[in-house]
């Protein structure tokens, strides 16, 4: 009796944690750095990297798996994928696998009398929300990484901080929306940013970005920078912009002037600037919405 959880820890996992340590050393990595990436002892890696770990060779031949691996090791190299999420990717194409396919195949040639059976071996959920998760906070990494590595943002950033934030699909709070603990802020022309992404930790750009999306707006991904006409107008080239009044409450002047907007027909789900002039006690600002973090970040960078 072998159960298609075997086939995963005899076959697949081994040979998936060869072509990812390969793929790492190729990028850079040193074998230290390869077995923490991937949870393993370096004793592991170097069996890997001698060969002393036999691949199975169906499973090396797929190209899902392959890109699998191309996937993962590139995001574990940019940082753009923590340890969690290459786990996640790893184990969604494991159950994709197990559902009458490749490891199906593979346990009914080690258990022929299955392939008689009317047997499914659907585990998990594919879309699950750890996936989503963890794919909205690698888009935020990667929409930080744009600004921060771009010169001249840092003269961009307000005087009360600018933040990159991303929603998940279904937001409807502050803790749906991943950005930066704090703010960033500019430190003798440089962005420092105080902390790794999380959820539920920026309530004034979380607010503007719910309640444009809660007036029609498809945006995801969010960026706060500096008002001034010129960026407006610059920025008012390419992109719809909408002013919303800074005396009334955020969350009702964002969705009043969105709404109000009467945007044509699909710009919803394009880049949408929003910006207000200011009021007292309160410093103009621009939002820059659009499909990702990491989309509207490159829009901001576009501007330098």
């Amino acid at each position: 009796m072998k159960f298609i959880e075997e086939v995963v820890v005899d076959e697949f996992l081994p040979t998936v944690r060869s072509m990812l340590a390969e793929d790492l050393r190729e990028r850079g990595f040193t074998q230290r750095e390869v077995a923490d990436a991937l949870g393993i002892s370096q004793s592991a890696v170097s069996k890997y990297a001698h060969g002393d770990v036999a691949r199975h060779e169906r499973i090396v031949a797929d190209d899902r798996v392959r890109d699998l691996v191309d996937r993962v090791g590139e995001g574990l190299a940019a940082g753009d994928l923590s340890p969690v999420a290459a786990l996640v990717e790893i184990e969604v194409l494991i159950r994709r696998l197990e559902e009458g396919d490749l490891l199906a195949d593979l346990h009914e040639e080690a258990m022929p009398a299955l392939a008689d059976a009317d047997v499914e071996f659907s585990v998990h959920d594919p879309d699950s929300g750890l996936r989503e998760r963890e794919r909205v906070l690698g888009s935020v990494r990667r929409g930080l990484r744009t600004l921060t590595n771009a010169s001249g943002f840092a003269a961009l950033i307000p005087n009360v901080g600018a933040n990159v934030a991303e929603c998940l699909d279904d937001a409807r709070t502050i803790d749906d929306v991943a950005a930066v603990p704090g703010r960033l802020v500019d430190v003798k022309g440089r962005a420092m940013v105080p902390g790794e992404p999380e959820f539920g930790v920026s309530e004034h750009v979380a607010t503007v970005l719910l309640a444009a999306r809660e007036a029609g707006s498809t945006a995801r991904g969010a960026v706060n920078v500096r008002y001034a006409p010129d960026t407006v107008a610059a920025l008012a080239e390419s992109h719809p912009t909408v002013e919303f009044d800074a005396e009334r409450p955020t969350d009702e002047a964002v969705a009043d002037a969105v709404a109000a907007a009467d945007l044509p027909a699909g710009e919803g789900s394009e880049t949408l600037v929003l910006y207000q002039t200011g009021a007292v006690g309160v410093e103009p600002i621009v939002y820059v919405l659009a499909p990702t973090a990491a989309d509207a970040a490159r829009v901001v960078r576009d501007l330098l």
